[in-house]
């Protein structure tokens, strides 16, 4: 089994306490060597400050290379860009580029007057200024706001065609569904070395269960049943452990090389499941405060 190329999810944190938890998460995963580290924006661009900070704080005290996430909601076409020329400006040259969330209470989303109408128009407004590396969100189970899983693809194509250089999917949990989509894509014209797989190791079944049926990721019975009994008995996270480790496996023998995981500021299952996948530590973190 090849040793795979990974990258790291994290989100900005909203109180010192939080504050804290992400530099330890930092520091237990910074040794594994990811090829990038990302940060996330809250719904509706709540967290757009804190990102920012978050971004600049780790581009100048760890040595990773971070990529921020930038979203449509609630800004103008120029203050979208402003944003985008002050990470460039601060070193930062890569982006994951998404629609985003509409705000809490607002059940779709709606553009800004003067703002970008959607993804794609914010991928061509990032290309156009040069520069980047672009990355967005892909989605093996069908998007919730999506016509068909065709429709789904078309899209994703629309957006590496607008200047896109990788996907990140959205968690899924059986490899199956990654592959049928990858071979969707590629019948579709997308080269399927630009889809990469997004991993959540589940940290909390309930939470994680939710957050599935919200974004349209197909929960299989076998899964609920798992996590029910290991609740039961106590053992969530041995279970957890497993299951990403075979899941990741199977990407792996199924001609994947590079994950990115979503560790929700919490490292211990993904290092745990890095580490089965024979990703050993290369390199120390310094200068972190």
């Amino acid at each position: 089994m090849t040793t795979p190329k990974i990258s790291f999810e994290f989100f900005p944190p909203k109180n010192l306490e939080a504050s804290f938890r992400l530099w330890d998460t930092v520091q237990v995963l910074a040794p594994m060597d990811p090829r990038f580290v990302s940060v996330t924006y809250g719904a509706g661009g709540t967290t757009r400050t804190l990102t920012r900070d978050a971004v600049d704080t780790l581009h100048n005290s760890s040595g990773l290379n971070v990529a921020a996430h930038l979203t449509c909601v609630n800004a103008s076409k120029a203050e979208t860009l402003e944003i985008a020329d002050q990470f460039a400006e601060a070193g930062v040259t890569e982006i994951v580029a998404l629609r985003g969330d509409p705000p809490k209470g607002e059940g779709k989303f709606t553009p800004h007057p003067e703002g970008f109408a959607d993804s794609v128009e914010l991928i061509k407004g990032l290309a156009a200024r040069g520069g980047f590396t672009i990355r967005v969100g892909a989605y093996p189970d069908c998007h919730p706001e999506a016509a068909s899983q065709a429709a789904n693809v078309e899209w994703l194509k629309r957006k590496l065609d607008a200047g896109a250089d990788e996907a990140l999917t959205q968690f899924f949990f059986e490899a199956e569904t990654f592959f049928r989509f990858r071979d969707a894509c590629e019948k579709a014209g997308i080269d399927g070395s630009k889809l990469t797989p997004g991993i959540l190791p589940i940290e909390n079944w309930k939470g994680a269960r939710n957050f599935a049926k919200r974004c349209g990721t197909v929960i299989p019975d076998w899964v609920e049943n798992a996590f029910d009994k290991a609740l039961r008995d106590g053992r969530e996270d041995l279970l957890a452990t497993a299951l990403c480790t075979e899941l990741c496996s199977d990407l792996l023998e199924g001609g994947v090389d590079k994950l990115h995981f979503y560790t929700l500021n919490r490292p211990e299952l993904t290092r745990d499941v890095c580490f089965a996948l024979g990703v050993t530590p290369k390199v120390a973190l310094e200068n972190v405060a």
